[in-house]
């Protein structure tokens, strides 16, 4: 019995250290080639949980007089479902979720009879889950070094292929430490240095979750994001790059209903739970189509699909290119959610409703010497940041992808 209590003391203090680890990542013996040295730098930020309205409404002084000076959308719309794990790799691929096979931060592979949950370090740390050309993979297929200070899927070996420089992802490491790593990125020599950096903030969801969007702790830390980008703009200047900024978010936030939670009876078939969508997969017909029609006859507050039947502007059921949609999907009416099937903290505010809500809309600023000055667009999908980021950076996009260049060329100069 002591053997076995040491054993797991063991196991779980290595996952705990692998969890924690917040050495750099390098892949050796990679440059850039003579012509890719030649290019810009492009600091792709995403600020988790940034809503479209943050900046505004919170005094975001430094993100409010730099994309003043470049360019700012009125919005960006985040694809369905307008979740963490789906959107940022959409961001990175020009993808939408059915398509690059990250159909939401959960969910179950009929193929591979396996759950993928961004919580599980083994499937993060899996390429194979992965569908797409990433923007660093196509950069190093390309003979250009990139780098990244987390992205979903930036841990994992996508085609056989990561970012030169890395981190696995961790809260630990203070922001003035991931700052600095980035700017000795900068300073490298020519051959070695990164010109596609991916940067990722995830303080404002988790002050949104916790205590909504209208909250002081989410303006706290706005303005700490907002802080930070001014002290990263201010340390990368000094090295007189030509260094272009794009900051997104991954989706919105919105306050809910944490009273009058969905309650569901459980009709046996395999769940894959979220507060903003239910996903239920079945091998027995008859079993998926009497718990269909349970949930249909029984909806309060909720909406019932068959995979077959979700909104084609979602881009999501009939498109399921990997397999991993449920047979059958609950979708809740605006800001209400699905109790969750063990106990937990319910958090104040959410995300991963319909993609056409304002309040899940997300952030689009950029500035630098390949933008436009002084200009302001409208709301676009967040497809097009993948061909938008390609082009500047002289990158050549080999395979379809759904986002389109046209869209966002007219905010680069000369363009």
């Amino acid at each position: 019995m002591k053997h076995i209590s040491l054993a797991i003391l063991i196991l779980l203090s290595t996952q705990f250290a692998f969890a924690q680890d917040t050495t750099q990542q390098v892949v050796q013996g990679r440059t850039n080639s003579k012509e890719q040295e030649a290019k810009p730098y492009v600091i792709m930020i995403s600020i988790d949980g940034f809503r479209y309205d943050y900046a505004e409404k919170y005094q975001a002084a430094n993100l409010l007089r730099l994309s003043g000076e470049g360019v700012k959308a009125t919005a960006m719309q985040p694809s369905y479902p307008s979740l963490t794990f789906p959107n940022h790799y959409t961001l990175i691929t020009g993808l939408y979720p059915a398509h690059h096979g990250l159909v939401d931060n959960s969910f179950y592979d009929r193929n591979r009879k396996q759950v993928y949950d961004m919580k599980n370090r083994d499937a993060v740390e899996d390429g194979t889950w992965y569908g797409g050309t990433p923007l660093w993979v196509m950069a190093e297929q390309q003979h250009m070094v990139s780098a990244s200070y987390f992205w979903v899927g930036s841990e994992s070996p996508i085609q056989n292929t990561r970012p030169t420089y890395s981190y696995r992802y961790q809260e630990k490491t203070k922001i003035d430490d991931r700052i600095q790593a980035l700017v000795n990125w900068l300073k490298l020599p020519a051959a070695q240095r990164p010109h596609l950096i991916t940067f990722y903030f995830p303080e404002v969801d988790h002050a949104g979750h916790s205590y909504g969007p209208e909250s002081e702790q989410v303006k706290e830390q706005v303005q700490f994001v907002d802080e930070s980008i001014g002290k990263m703009v201010k340390a990368v200047s000094a090295l007189k790059l030509p260094v272009n900024y794009i900051v997104v978010s991954d989706h919105g936030m919105a306050a809910v209903d944490t009273v009058n939670l969905i309650q569901l009876n459980d009709m046996g078939l395999r769940m894959s739970w979220g507060g903003e969508k239910m996903m239920f997969y079945g091998d027995d017909t008859a079993k998926v189509n009497a718990a269909y029609a349970y949930y249909k006859s029984h909806e309060d507050h909720f909406r019932t699909y068959r995979k077959t039947e979700m909104p084609a502007r979602w881009h999501y059921g009939t498109e399921d290119k990997f397999n991993r949609i449920g047979d059958i999907v609950l979708v809740p009416d605006p800001y209400y959610v699905f109790a969750q099937p063990k106990k937990g903290k319910q958090h104040t505010g959410h995300h991963g409703f319909d993609n056409n809500l304002t309040d899940m809309n997300a952030v689009f600023m950029a500035w630098g010497p390949a933008f436009n000055q002084h200009q302001r667009i409208g709301t676009f999908a967040n497809i097009h940041v993948y061909p938008l980021v390609a082009e500047i950076l002289g990158l050549k996009i080999e395979e379809p992808v759904d986002g389109q260049l046209d869209v966002l060329k007219p905010i680069l100069k000369g363009r």
